[in-house]
């Protein structure tokens, strides 16, 4: 019988709650990526000088992609890979299902409010659709 310490019990709950909340996902971030990058002549996975990815660089745009759930992790990611490339900042928001499109409008809340530098794009299953 294998004995599982108590203080392990908290991280193995949160890996499982993580990985099926990954499961749940109809394709995996990259799938959206590589589709959307190709579409409007980017290059995906694009290795900057200080070994951080970004993860579509288009002739115009520095680009994070990010679940709608992410959608602020994707604002400090965009503008870091902006001032890594002197491109500007753009996030392509993945919205998998219909509640999804609160994700949005927190997203483009904050560009507006602030006044950022980012422009911002939706992807969902069935199409690639360009907003704002």
């Amino acid at each position: 019988m294998v004995k599982i310490n108590k203080e392990v019990i908290p991280i193995l709950t949160f890996l499982l709650i993580t990985g099926s909340a990954h499961a749940a996902r109809l394709h995996p971030e990259k799938w959206y990526q590589e589709r959307w990058c190709s579409k409007n002549n980017g290059q995906a996975e694009v290795t900057l000088p200080d070994r951080t990815r970004c993860d579509c660089l288009t002739s115009t745009h520095a680009i994070e992609f990010d679940f709608g759930s992410q959608w602020a992790e994707a604002i400090g990611q965009a503008l870091y890979y902006s001032l890594q490339t002197g491109k500007r900042a753009g996030v392509v928001l993945i919205l998998e299902k219909p509640k999804d499109r609160k994700y949005w409008i927190r997203l483009n809340s904050t560009i507006e409010h602030f006044n950022l530098p980012i422009d911002a794009w939706i992807v969902e299953p069935q199409n690639v659709r360009t907003k704002r």
